[in-house]
């Protein structure tokens, strides 16, 4: 049985231009784009990243 791929997606999808990070999740479009097909792992680091990209988004005032 399959399991439902983890994702930090809040359905807020938009992309900051000067970062290139989504402002809803804090993931690249790239990253975005492969979060298919990435391993667990991969999927597992790149969430590791996401508080801090959305804490940079945050102080650089292009989050509430």
């Amino acid at each position: 049985m399959h399991q439902p791929i983890k994702t930090p997606c809040v359905k807020v999808c938009v992309v900051d231009g000067q970062s290139g990070s989504c402002l809803g999740c804090g993931r690249t479009l790239g990253e975005i784009a492969q979060w298919a097909r990435f391993s667990d792992e991969q999927r597992d680091g790149v969430m590791a990243l996401l508080p801090a990209r959305i804490e940079a988004l945050k102080a650089s005032g292009k989050l509430g």
